[in-house]
């Protein structure tokens, strides 16, 4: 067919607060980015609607995408081997169900070196330090089936955590950065927080505090009759926080101290920037929070540089907006997409 209509690429990222939209000019690199699109996730309908009219979905109807998830029960974890063990077939559930507190049969998992995520080989089984990860087999389905059914193809299933980790490794060794970053994704009941560096995934370790242990705080703090007025009040982007900023992470700093504290003596580094990712925008503040209550500067990521080095141009009058990092879980998901990291499609 002379006239057939041309695919584009598309990619998309589901968090738990905003999906973000890329299409591009190709389905695969080099990518030219001709538009960039933020929908709440807890909005069904625009996506579908957003599909519908979007140009370049090809003969099928369907925006095929690499997608990336972030299911509230996911596991990225690095984790310490007992090498004599390696041999023991019930050795690897055992860690499931003992250190990361999960059902082994219920979860899809993929275990990968934390210097550069490769596959880690259990045959060998030399290296001592590797990094699990996996998310309930349920939740796959679900993600599929929701994002078929907003007219989203996902070509590829990645977790966005995962691609996110790569993408930072990837933005230090571009910037020739030799001080770690502490990464945080904070959701509404839990915050991933990891160390990494050029050299890869140092720590990780899943905090039970995040937005929701925020909330009772603004309650208290402005004397609100009920948490739901809270929560709307929070999320809504019209009252200034900042000035009680430091009581609404408390909690969660305590935490990610000892993190920081045990990191330092075992290293003899520092950290040297706060990363945030999966704010919601009326939340991007509490990046700068957190930074300032640690005493060390937030990332702020030269995007366009970055993406430049790996084959990603935009598009004249495309823009990142004001807090770029916002994006970057997004971008992270095409440079692991085009550098062919280990498909994590499960």
């Amino acid at each position: 067919m002379l006239f057939a209509k041309k695919s584009k690429g598309f990619c998309v990222e589901i968090g738990e607060h905003s999906t973000l939209i890329a299409r591009l000019s190709e389905p695969n690199a080099p990518y030219v980015v001709e538009e960039l699109k933020e929908l709440p996730s807890s909005d069904d309908e625009a996506l579908t609607a957003w599909t519908k009219l979007t140009d370049g979905k090809g003969a099928t109807g369907y925006a095929h995408a690499t997608c990336g998830i972030y299911p509230a029960k996911r596991i990225v974890r690095r984790h310490t081997l007992d090498l004599k063990r390696m041999k023991d077939p019930a050795y690897f559930n055992e860690v499931y169900t003992q250190q990361f507190r999960i059902e082994p049969d219920k979860y899809a998992v993929r275990v990968l070196n934390p210097d550069d995520g490769s596959d880690y080989d259990q045959t060998k089984g030399t290296q001592k330090e590797a990094l699990f990860c996996g998310l309930p087999a349920d939740d796959v389905i679900t993600f599929q089936d929701k994002l078929l059914a907003q007219g989203v193809y996902p070509e590829r299933l990645e977790l966005g955590t995962l691609a996110t980790l790569g993408g930072v490794v990837s933005y230090l060794k571009f910037k020739q950065s030799k001080t770690p970053v502490l990464l945080l994704e904070i959701g509404e009941e839990t915050t991933q927080s990891f160390i990494l560096s050029a050299e890869g995934v140092d720590i990780s370790r899943p905090i039970p505090s995040g937005i929701a242990a925020m909330i009772p705080v603004v309650q208290k703090e402005l004397g609100l009759k009920d948490e739901e007025s809270a929560k709307k009040l929070f999320y809504s982007n019209t009252f200034d926080f900042t000035s009680m900023g430091g009581v609404l992470v408390k909690k969660l700093l305590k935490e990610l101290q000892s993190s920081i504290g045990f990191y330092e003596v075992q290293t003899g580094q520092s950290i040297g920037h706060v990363f945030c990712t999966q704010l919601p925008a009326s939340l991007a503040w509490l990046s700068t929070t957190m930074a300032g209550s640690l005493g060390v500067p937030p990332l702020k990521a030269e995007m366009v540089p970055w993406l430049e080095s790996q084959n990603i141009k935009l598009s004249d009058g495309v823009t990142l907006g004001p807090s770029e990092e916002r994006w970057f879980g997004l971008f992270s998901l095409l440079v692991s997409h085009q550098n062919a990291v280990p498909d994590e499609k499960k």
